[in-house]
This record gives C-alpha cells, structure tokens and sequence, in this order.
C-alpha cells in the first residue's frame, strides 16, 4: 500500500529520540537509593520501551530472579516514587535526536501531513524530551501513556489521533521501533512501519511482523512523499 497518507504517528523513545542513557542514570540513582549496585546502560536499554514506570518494574523482577534477597529492599511503590523524582532531574538532559528526525519531520510538515508522537512514556516526561530535542515545534500533538485511558498496545491512542485530524485507516501510518508499535498500529487498522535501531526488549524487530522497515527517518518521509504509482496500461 502507498498513500495518499495524511497523518504520521511517531513512536519517542528508540524512534525519534535515543533516551536510554538519561532512563538508565535514572533508574541507577534510584536502585542506589535502595543499596542496589549500578546496572549497565546496555542491560537497561533492554527494558525500555513500555514507559519508564514499566521500564522499572521490569527491571526489578529481574534483579529480583538474579536475588530474592534484594525483595527486604525493593518494594515498588516506594521506588517507583523516587524513580519519578530522579527521572525528573535527567529526562531531555542527553537525550540525542537520531539522524534525519528533524529533516524528516519538517518536510512531512511542509507537505501539509498531520504529525503525531504516540508514546508510552508520561506525557509530562514526553513534552520535556520533545522541547529539550528542539522536536515538539514539529509536531501537532503528542500523546503520552498517561493521557488516555489506555495506551499502547491498545488502538486508542491511535485512534483518538485519527479522530482528532479526521484520518481514516488507509490515510494514517505508525512508525515505531517495537513489537508494541507494530501491535497497536495494526489493531488500529493503520500501516505498521517499523525503524531497526531501537530497543525491542533486544528482540530484532522483523520479528514483531511489521508491514515495512525503514533503515532511517529521511527514507520515511520519502516513502510518504513519493507520487502514487500510476498503472501502466495492458
């Protein structure tokens, strides 16, 4: 399938933005707080993907299997607590844009097409990485994990976007870099594209089944870009 498309949904973490390095120093200041050694980015970027308090107790239940002794310490309410207030002190601090987002996304613009960024991080803590990165000026609307009532792999967050620009199915593609991207894009009726270079939970995203993978954000926007084919004639 090719257009004509009229809105884009763009995944965050992993998609348009790198943000493992400041979630990792995050999540270590706060195992720190509760006597837990420091966790190597590359282990933390395998939990990223689900919002960051998803991204936490996955990584609990984790460290718990590696030792039951640490379940005295850990106890999730209270350190998803202090996560919030150390995620708060480094989210949009190193954050790094991947290249061509802002290429991509402000020819996507001046075509006339709808943008949106559909994540599963908090929309407060989404906002911050999007100013930070100079990419919220680029977008029409952003919506957060905890903006609606459910959230990605759910179809409604997609949904409301669409309702919003008055999209249909056919009009609309989600562009993300894991298996809930591909999930909720397909739930909602929508293309799924897929970028590789995210975080998956370290799985290869050709496995999550997306209808097509691009190898950066610049060949995105020229696939949307790009004049409809016309049948040749028998």
């Amino acid at each position: 399938m090719s257009g004509p498309y009229t809105l884009i949904s763009f995944d965050l973490d992993g998609t348009l933005v790198d943000t493992a390095g400041e979630i990792a120093e995050a999540a270590n200041r706060t195992l720190a707080e509760f006597g837990v050694p420091r966790q190597d980015e590359a282990f933390v970027r395998g939990f990223i993907g689900a919002g960051t308090r998803q991204m936490m107790l996955r990584l609990m239940a984790h460290l718990l299997l590696r030792d039951p002794a640490l379940a005295g310490r850990l106890r999730a309410e209270r350190v998803l607590e202090r996560l919030e207030v150390h995620y708060g002190q480094t989210v949009g601090t190193s954050a790094r844009v991947y290249a061509g987002a802002h290429e991509a996304l402000a020819g996507l613009r001046q075509a006339g097409l709808r943008l949106a960024c559909v994540t599963n991080k908090e929309h407060r803590f989404a906002l911050r990485v999007l100013q930070a990165t100079g990419l919220a000026e680029r977008l029409d609307v952003v919506i957060g994990g905890d903006t609606l009532a459910r959230h990605k792999p759910d179809p409604l967050p997609l949904r409301q976007v669409m309702a919003q620009f008055g999209a249909e199915p056919h009009q609309t593609a989600h562009v993300g870099d894991s298996s809930i991207d591909v999930e909720a894009a397909r739930a909602a009726g929508v293309q799924a594209w897929a970028v590789p270079w995210g975080y998956n939970a370290g799985q290869p995203i050709e496995a999550a089944g997306p209808h097509r993978i691009f190898h950066s954000l610049p060949e995105v926007a020229a696939h949307v870009l790009a004049p409809p084919r016309v049948a040749q004639a028998a």
